[in-house]
């Protein structure tokens, strides 16, 4: 609490100017995580190059937690025991499982299923009423490379929404009032 009263106590004391500057610098850093994540995103060919594994369905593979690499080249086929991250209609949240069964037919169209590696049955119970098979266009990336538990405070912070709006509290007003 003393280094928060700190914090406001060091922002009563700045001019006019001095809180431009501040209230400008934090705006460069939003808008450069955001040019970072668009450039991820053409770089990779995934709408969403980074996300976190939510459940335990990809045990041992993937650990609640782990943050997970994407990339998704159409060029590059989907393969049998290739992880996929997908999403389904009607879901918001993507899952990340492991292809377990492709079928690819002449004129080119594949279509596949997925299973976590810690569950017992297919996806078919997880996708979209009638639907029996994922294609290619449901894919958000496939996992090119991982960094375990490092996604946690992402969980956290959804699970505990108040945790998540004071650490952005806490990090906005360390920006703003941090002169250097």
């Amino acid at each position: 609490m003393f280094l928060v009263s700190e914090m406001l106590d060091d922002l009563k004391r700045m001019n006019r100017r001095q809180l431009a500057f501040q209230v400008l610098n934090f705006a460069m850093i939003i808008s450069s995580a955001l040019m970072i994540w668009k450039g991820l995103m053409v770089f990779t060919g995934s709408e969403s190059p980074i996300v976190v594994v939510l459940s335990g369905s990809m045990e041992p593979a993937f650990h609640r937690g782990d943050l997970l690499f994407l990339t998704n080249k159409e060029q590059d086929p989907i393969r049998v025991g290739e992880i996929v991250v997908f999403k389904v209609e009607g879901r918001d949240i993507p899952i990340v499982h492991r292809v377990i069964k492709l079928h690819e037919q002449g004129n080119g169209t594949v279509k596949f299923l997925t299973k976590g590696d810690n569950n017992n049955v297919d996806d078919r119970g997880l996708y979209a009423p009638g639907q029996l098979w994922l294609t290619p266009r449901d894919v958000v990336g496939r996992a090119r490379g991982f960094v375990p538990h490092v996604g946690i405070v992402t969980i956290l912070m959804n699970d505990y929404p108040k945790l998540k709006y004071a650490v952005l509290a806490c990090l906005g007003l360390f920006v703003l009032v941090h002169r250097d």
